[in-house]
């Protein structure tokens, strides 16, 4: 299964308990919405960037998971690794997305 079909299939993820688990949760719906940019794409042959740098954000996003305290659970820990297997996802879908693009002179 390649990972555009795959993001299509999977939910984002639940938020987690804690301040810092709800601000990524936030984050990252809000990258998801960015990248909702290859279904048009994929759906209609209309390519177009997302207004700002996805893969950044991504990875700002992914640092910041890795970075929070998760030892008070395994709801803590569980809820980190979903969201942070769910930012991987957009970012290699998104990676893709851009690949096809220059090879297409977008």
């Amino acid at each position: 299964m390649d990972a555009y079909t795959l993001w299509r299939e999977v939910r984002i993820p639940r938020t987690g308990p804690g301040e810092d688990l709800i601000m990524t949760h936030s984050d990252l719906v809000l990258a998801d919405l960015y990248v909702t940019t290859v279904i048009r794409y994929v759906e209609e042959g209309v390519f177009k960037l997302a207004p700002t740098d996805v893969l950044a954000l991504l990875e700002e996003l992914m640092r910041r998971i890795e970075q929070i305290d998760v030892s008070e659970s395994e709801e803590h820990q569980a809820a980190a690794r979903a969201q942070h297997a769910y930012a991987a996802l957009l970012y290699v879908v998104y990676q893709r997305y851009l690949e096809i693009g220059k090879t297409q002179g977008a």
